[in-house]
């Protein structure tokens, strides 16, 4: 009976994938390269010549991209610092400037000088530390969650408090930067992910919802407030069932709870949108209303006022745990990028929310192994990356291979001929 299960999930797998329109390669990397030119050697070599512990001269196989967001010609890139020798953790390229799709060189964003690391480690309100994923809004904001922690092996540190940034992408300019308090959490390395909800023309009352994976929290930041308040859940939790891996090769075991959040689509007469959130160790799918979390109020008051407003919507199915998700408004699907199958999955959020609904965009183990972000831009274009962190982390990559792809695709077309569709 097991073997039957088996040969259905497979089959059904290869249904969903054959007749889907598959994503667009745009870059791709056998090691990262950074545009850092000669004029710059100070900024890429800053702790070379210190008393530090580590060497900060540019190490290229510890440049693992993690994050994509795209806005109008531009792709933001992040490298986060687990390793030593990164000159920028967020990253854009202009893709008017570059040809062709091999190794495009990285430039630091707003500028190198604010993502450089002083010689002795110290705390600087005006640089960036460590950057897993990025946002782009309805206004034309990029926001993203400075972890302000260095992941170095045997060197792990606090350089400065996790903070939330918000830069204006007309202008390059910083909008805002909210220092997260240690009431909130004392530590920033659990911050994988944030969502921004927000409506068109109303900019200055949007709200960032941040999950925190290590500590399963949701912190919420409101804009207009200018303050950060908590929800905590056993929802936010990790499923035990759920917590192994198998991927390119290498089987682990992972306990990382609330790891994505993505808001759905308005309900024209509440005003109200629900927001998707789950564990990166899960199949479920966990829906809250939007008004519960803007609800300042509400959070400080404790989880058994508002424990029964987050419900179990389903489960996607079997090895469908994933990293990032997104809600297309256009049309009304739900991506996810399922990193222990290598696949982009949907889900029609019109459908009952039942593992037979959920099909596949795009699935490729050679080539997108671990797609580790995925986002939706303004034009209702799908954006993904791919990193083959498990081999990263516990085996080597090989740097005459290709090891880091982003793929886009418009989200009309992924869908078309799936169940999504």
């Amino acid at each position: 009976m097991g073997f039957m299960k088996i040969i259905l999930n497979v089959l059904l797998l290869v249904r969903f994938w054959c007749i889907a329109e598959e994503l667009e390669l745009v870059y791709q990397w056998d090691q990262l390269s950074s545009a850092v030119s000669s004029e710059h050697n100070e900024i890429l070599f800053d702790a070379q010549q210190s008393t530090t512990q580590y060497n900060e001269t540019f190490n290229a196989y510890g440049n693992l991209p993690m994050g994509v967001s795209h806005h109008k010609g531009r792709l933001f890139v992040t490298i986060p610092r687990r390793r030593p020798g990164i000159p920028a953790t967020l990253n854009v390229i202009n893709m008017g400037k570059v040809t062709g799709v091999n190794n495009p060189p990285l430039l630091g964003y707003p500028d190198f000088l604010t993502n450089t690391l002083h010689q002795d480690y110290s705390a600087d309100p005006k640089r960036i530390i460590s950057v897993y994923r990025t946002k782009v809004d309805k206004c034309d904001r990029l926001w993203f969650v400075d972890t302000g922690y260095l992941e170095y092996p045997g060197n792990r540190r606090q350089v400065q408090r996790p903070a939330l940034w918000v830069i204006n992408l007309n202008t390059n300019r910083r909008v805002r930067r909210f220092e997260i308090p240690k009431e909130i959490v004392e530590f920033g390395y659990g911050m994988p992910n944030l969502e921004i909800d927000v409506e068109p023309g109303k900019c200055d009352e949007a709200y960032a919802y941040i999950a925190d994976y290590q500590w399963q929290g949701l912190y919420v930041y409101g804009f207009a407030e200018d303050r950060m308040w908590r929800f905590k859940h056993n929802f936010f939790s990790f499923e035990p069932r759920y917590g192994r891996f198998n991927i390119a090769g290498q089987q682990f075991v992972w306990n990382d709870g609330l790891f994505s959040l993505a808001v759905g689509a308005l309900d024209k007469d509440t005003g109200v949108r629900p927001v998707y959130l789950h564990a990166m160790a899960a199949i479920s799918e966990i829906v809250v209303p939007n008004s519960v979390l803007k609800n300042e109020t509400l959070a400080r008051s404790g989880e058994d006022h508002y424990a029964e407003r987050f419900r179990h919507l389903g489960s996607r199915g079997p090895n469908t745990q994933s990293s990032s998700h997104a809600f297309d408004e256009k049309t009304g699907v739900l991506f996810y990028a399922e990193v222990n199958r290598n696949a982009i999955g949907c889900w029609n959020s019109a459908q009952e929310f039942h593992a037979e609904n959920h099909g596949i965009v795009h699935l490729d183990n050679e080539n997108m192994i671990y797609p580790a972000d995925l986002t939706i831009d303004n034009d209702s274009v799908l954006w993904v990356i791919s990193n083959r962190l498990p081999i990263w982390i516990y085996s080597k990559l090989n740097t005459t291979d290709f090891n880091y792809r982003i793929w886009r695709q418009s989200t009309e077309k992924s869908i078309d001929g799936t169940i999504c569709a």
